[in-house]
């Protein structure tokens, strides 16, 4: 896999911005972000980051990440937008095999954030035990489909940088 262009680039860029849509629905204090799956070319599932249940009980964003234990290694309170997106997938579809995970970040105006390296080994596990395809970023240079076996393993490679 690699940088998309041409026609396959607008229409993840379409779908990008679709999640940037998404990602207006999110909760969390630390971080908007917002997920699509797409399925032949069709949205078949979507979710933003907030609380489990999107309950006000459940937000933990204000605590230092440092108080928890090491073996706490989902330090965030939220649901993923990616686990979120998934989840409503198998809720609509029932089978998500060979779709495409599209994934952004929102600034506070909206306006989508270029992504980092794969670093999230809980959505590339659940994307890659699921069936997912590829997994799509928006880094600066470019956009990215990742071939979900490359996604996870670089997810698990990721040294901070």
């Amino acid at each position: 896999m690699g940088y998309i262009e041409g026609s396959e680039r607008d229409e993840a860029e379409k779908f990008l911005k679709k999640a940037a849509e998404v990602a207006e629905g999110s909760t969390c204090q630390r971080s908007r972000c917002g997920s699509v799956v797409v399925k032949e070319n069709e949205i078949i599932g979507q979710g933003y980051n907030s609380p489990p249940g999107d309950l006000e009980t459940q937000r933990r964003c204000s605590n230092e990440k440092e108080l928890y234990n090491r073996k706490v290694t989902d330090k965030t309170c939220c649901i993923h937008a990616e686990q979120r997106a998934l989840f409503n997938s198998l809720k609509n579809e029932g089978d998500i095999e060979g779709s495409v995970l599209y994934f952004t970040r929102i600034d506070d105006e909206g306006e989508i954030k270029r992504s980092g390296k794969p670093y999230c080994t809980i959505c590339s596990k659940m994307t890659l035990d699921l069936g997912a395809e590829e997994f799509v970023l928006w880094h600066e240079d470019g956009i990215y489909a990742y071939d979900i076996e490359e996604y996870n393993d670089l997810s698990f490679g990721f040294n901070g940088e």
